[in-house]
């Protein structure tokens, strides 16, 4: 038992549950309690260490916020360097005139070794080392933290917006959306921490002087007055001792700030910093080149030391070859990975027969890309599109209800450089010109300024957008944008296409696999269904015009259920359609206006329903409606379905059961979203609303 309390007992203190309480009654007890010297070289040269262990953690992070904890860190190590220079400066000025070593073994190393034992010179290294710390680095740093702070802060609403754009793109899920939210808020509780943490190691730079100062004319007033010295031995002593005792305590002070100026300067990505700085410095071979013509001329130039400029030069011109060559040999692999031409014949060898083979099939669903945007979809250079793409297809695929095909990428050069063509069944579906290089500002519909840079519509919704330098990201966020990525762009511009062309991506292979999966659990429905009541081609059709009207295939079985049950009546498939659209009247108003209990919808005209139901019984197909009439109705029902918009509530046209299908096509390709629904589909715990009442008689 005693054994699993001592365990229990040191787990813990590892597990900080008593360390940190621990820390703080040292630091407590070191400045109410006289040290001795030996204890005195312990904590100073952990004060030490724990400062060279801090840096190299923030130098190593890949991000800021992988040292979440630093301003913890700084303030702890600044509390136990304060506490050492309070007991040091006790010890000092109670035993300083016994000589050098009264302070500890590491104060005198510091006092000798250090400054060579003269105390002008280290009075002036101090001053110099605290000049570095106090106007330069902590100085810089407090600034860029309160700047960063600031900025923070103010971008988290438009980082936010990003977050719901990607994840309502299909982009992200529920979980990573969760986990960049977390992210934001971490950065902003991060980059304010900061600021006020900058604070600490500023006053700690003050202090250190101060510290100095009183140790210097306390330890000469003491030394001469109550132990008798000499001014000459009072002065080299206590000078000595407070010399080493204010290096031992600047320099850790100086990491510490070092290591706080290197967290707020970096940029957030997932990158080692030495990477990241090789990468950006040293990417293009003509800085080095320039750099080495300069050293060699100023070497070459008479009473220059010329072994260290011209050799310089030489190592400089050397690491430029070197880079040119590696990229040259990196071109070269990218061009051999995207070459699509088959090779050539070899002279000599017979030529080939053409063979079915030879007649490429049409890509169901393609993107080409011109040359520019070849590292987009290339893994090995860092292109994030084929992962965007792939999750387009699977939200697509949870949505819809069927499995969307997969997306064939390829290069082509009649494009230009930035620009890229999606196709379906090998027709152009759309096409746009992208920056890859910048980022795409949208103007969501409220912003608070301008922004500088190419103004363009965003190729998915056709809003107002503006292609940004990166480094104006946070600048535009601030101002009330939604800031996205290239790969971002090309993404959503796929899922507004497939999603509205939806139907044409269902076939026949598609809708067997449906049934497959439903035998699994409905075998004996299945078998009722298909092919003894419907072939598979009429299921096909029903299916596709459920899609046309953005009505998902989710719930397969009610559908099957449906269509088992309306078969017997009829076999049309506009009247199957409808029999499913009513078995789906929830899942369908659910999808239109979520849980609402109330359902605003928009009516025609009495005269105007009849007419068109009369229409309809003398066998007509279409709108039977004079061409003024139907202008009319159009203008009509855009007027009415922008009013909607602005009270941010969905458009609903309520018809009779037998004039719906013909209703639907007429709005389908409007300006405005309107959905079309029978008097049959509102399901009967929906209480309606009519808002409008329009038609074709006034204009």
């Amino acid at each position: 038992m005693e054994r699993d309390a001592i365990l229990n007992n040191v787990r813990g203190l590892t597990q900080g549950n008593l360390g940190i309480p621990l820390l703080l009654l040292v630091i407590l007890g070191m400045v109410t309690l006289p040290m001795p010297p030996f204890l005195l070289d312990v904590f100073f040269t952990f004060n030490i260490a724990l400062s060279i262990v801090v840096l190299l953690v923030s130098i190593y992070a890949l991000r800021p916020l992988d040292f979440a904890v630093f301003p913890t860190i700084l303030l702890a190590a600044t509390l136990l360097r304060l506490a050492l220079n309070v007991a040091s400066t006790r010890v000092v000025l109670l035993f300083g005139h016994e000589g050098g070593d009264a302070a500890g073994k590491v104060i005198q190393a510091f006092g000798d070794v250090v400054v060579g034992g003269n105390y002008v010179v280290g009075i002036v290294v101090f001053l110099i080392l605290v000049i570095i710390n106090f106007v330069v680095v902590t100085k810089g740093a407090g600034r860029i933290s309160e700047v960063s702070a600031r900025f923070t802060l103010d971008a988290m609403p438009g980082k936010q917006m990003a977050i719901d754009a990607d994840l309502n793109a299909g982009l992200i899920n529920q979980d990573e959306a969760r986990d960049r939210r977390r992210e934001v808020t971490q950065e902003a509780d991060f980059y304010g921490a900061m600021d006020g943490a900058s604070k600490f190691v500023r006053g700690d730079a003050v202090a250190g002087i101060l510290i100095l100062v009183i140790n210097l004319l306390g330890g000469l007033g003491i030394g001469m007055v109550q132990h008798g010295l000499p001014f000459d031995m009072a002065l080299q002593y206590y000078s000595l001792l407070t010399i080493g005792d204010g290096l031992v305590a600047q320099i850790p002070s100086l990491l510490l700030s070092t290591a706080a100026a290197v967290m707020v300067t970096r940029a957030n990505s997932s990158e080692a910093m030495g990477t990241q700085v090789f990468r950006q410095m040293f990417s293009s071979p003509r800085a080095l080149s320039v750099a080495a013509a300069i050293l060699f001329i100023m070497g070459i130039v008479p009473g220059m030391p010329h072994f260290a400029f011209i050799g310089l030069a030489v190592a400089a011109a050397g690491a430029a070859w070197w880079i040119n060559r590696e990229s040259e040999r990196r071109a070269q692999a990218a061009a051999e990975v995207i070459e699509t031409a088959e090779p050539e014949s070899q002279p000599g060898e017979e030529p080939k027969e053409l063979g079915w083979e030879d007649v490429m099939p049409v890509d169901m669903i393609g993107l080409e890309v011109g040359y520019r945007l070849i590292p987009m979809v290339d893994k090995m250079q860092g292109g994030q599109l084929l992962g965007r793409i792939k999750g387009v297809r699977k939200k697509l695929s949870q949505d819809l209800g069927f499995l969307v095909p997969s997306v064939h990428i390829r290069d082509n050069l009649d494009l230009l450089p930035g620009a890229y063509r999606i196709t379906l069944m090998g027709v152009i579906a759309g096409e746009a010109e992208i920056y890859p290089d910048r980022e795409l500002a949208i103007n969501p519909g409220q912003v608070f300024g301008e922004l500088n840079g190419i103004s363009v519509k965003d190729p998915a919704f056709g809003l107002d957008a503006v292609w940004v330098e990166k480094s104006h990201k946070e600048h535009a966020q601030t101002l009330g944008y939604t800031v996205v990525d290239a790969s971002t762009v090309v993404a959503t511009h796929i899922n507004q296409i497939l999603q509205s062309h939806s139907y044409e991506l269902l076939g026949h292979e598609e809708v067997q696999q449906l049934l497959d999966l439903l035998s699994k659990s409905s075998p004996k429905l299945v078998e009722e269904l298909v092919p003894k009541k419907l072939s598979i081609s009429a299921l096909l059709k029903v299916l596709q015009n459920l899609l046309m009207e953005q009505v998902p295939l989710k719930d397969f079985r009610s559908i099957a259920e449906a269509l088992a049950e309306a078969v017997q009546r009829t076999q049309d498939p506009l009247a199957l359609t409808a029999a499913v659209r009513v078995a789906l009247s929830r899942l369908i108003v659910q999808t239109i206006n979520g849980s609402e209990p109330e359902l605003a919808v928009i009516t025609l005209e009495p005269q105007l329903e009849q007419m068109l139901l009369g229409s309809m019984q003398q066998g007509n197909d279409g709108l039977v409606l004079e061409p003024g009439m139907a202008e009319r109705l159009q203008r009509s029902l855009a007027e009415t379905a922008q009013r909607q918009e602005m009270a941010g509530k969905p458009s609903v046209l309520l018809v009779a059961a037998p004039v719906r299908p013909l209703m639907a096509k007429f709005v389908r390709y409007g300006e405005h979203q309107i959905h079309v629904l029978s008097y049959q589909e509102v399901p009967e715990n929906k209480k309606v609303t009519i808002v409008a009442t329009v038609g074709g008689q006034n204009g």
